[in-house]
C-alpha cells in the first residue's frame, strides 16, 4: 500500500476553514516547487518517490523509475512497455489519491501531474482514476499502454470534463515533440478535453512561460478560496 509517508510533503502555508488542498507533482518537477508553492498557499504539494528499480536503457543499473525504459529512442513503442510496472506505478498513484480523499480533501482539489516519466503516468492514472479530479497535467509527457488504456477508464468515468493540460517543447530529442501531439489527439478523440501548449525550441526541460501556462491552469482549477492562516504556519 503506498503512503504519503515515502513521498516529499510540501504543507500548505494557509489553510481555508475547512480544507488544505493537495496537488500531486513529481520529483523531477521539483525545481519549479517554491516558485509555485508560493502562488499557491493553500496548496499541499506532495512529490511521490518513485521506487529505485533496473532500468534497461541505463544498462540495466538500478535508478528511481515509475517503469523501465528499454529504449529512449523509441518511447512510444508499445512492445516495448514495462506493463507489470506501469500498473503497478498506477495503483500507487490512485492509492494516494485515496489516502487524500480519506482525510477529507475535497475530490476536486486534487491535481495529478508532473514531467517527463511523472507526466506520462500522470496522464495514466488521471484518466483512469475512479474518483474525481480538479485536473490533470502532463508535461513533456506521453500517454502510455495506449493500446489497452481505454479498457482502463471506468465506464461512467467522472473525470472526462476535467480538462487536461500538456505542454511540450517542440525540440525534444527525449519525449518527441510529436509523440505528445499524438497523446493530445488521440485524447481528444476519446472525447477528453486538452489544452496542448508548444514551445517553440524546448529541449527537454520546463520552460518560463510553460509554467506560467501552467500556473493559469492551476489557479483555474484549484483557485485559493481562504485566508486563514495556519497555525505557526508562515502565513501566521
Amino acid at each position: 500500500m503506498a503512503s504519503s509517508a515515502a513521498a516529499l510533503v510540501v504543507p500548505a502555508t494557509k489553510e481555508q476553514p475547512t480544507h488544505p488542498f493537495p496537488s500531486f507533482l513529481h520529483r523531477s518537477f521539483l525545481a519549479d516547487q517554491y516558485r509555485l508553492q508560493n502562488k499557491f498557499s493553500e496548496t499541499k504539494f506532495i512529490f511521490p518517490n518513485a521506487p529505485s528499480i533496473p532500468i534497461t536503457v541505463n544498462m540495466g543499473m538500478r535508478m528511481p523509475g515509475w517503469y523501465d525504459i528499454s529504449d529512449i529512442g523509441d518511447l512510444a513503442n508499445r512492445s516495448s512497455e514495462d506493463e507489470p510496472g506501469i500498473l503497478r506505478s498506477q495503483k500507487v498513484f490512485h492509492a494516494l489519491i485515496a489516502e487524500e480523499i480519506a482525510a477529507g480533501i475535497p475530490t476536486e482539489r486534487i491535481v495529478l501531474g508532473g514531467f517527463s516519466q511523472g507526466g506520462a503516468m500522470s496522464l495514466l492514472a488521471g484518466i483512469t482514476c475512479p474518483t474525481k479530479l480538479g485536473g490533470i497535467f502532463g508535461l513533456s509527457s506521453y500517454l502510455l499502454l495506449r493500446d489497452k488504456v481505454q479498457s482502463l477508464v471506468p465506464a461512467e468515468s467522472p473525470n472526462k470534463g476535467t480538462g487536461i493540460f500538456m505542454g511540450h517543447g517542440d525540440s525534444d530529442p527525449i519525449v518527441r515533440y510529436e509523440w505528445g501531439q499524438q497523446t493530445a489527439a488521440k485524447l481528444q478523440e476519446w472525447g477528453w478535453k486538452v489544452d496542448f501548449r508548444t514551445y517553440p525550441g524546448l529541449v527537454h526541460s520546463a520552460a518560463p512561460q510553460e509554467i506560467d501556462d501552467l500556473e493559469k491552469y492551476l489557479m483555474e482549477k484549484i483557485p485559493e478560496v481562504g485566508d486563514k492562516p495556519l497555525a505557526g504556519g508562515s502565513g501566521s
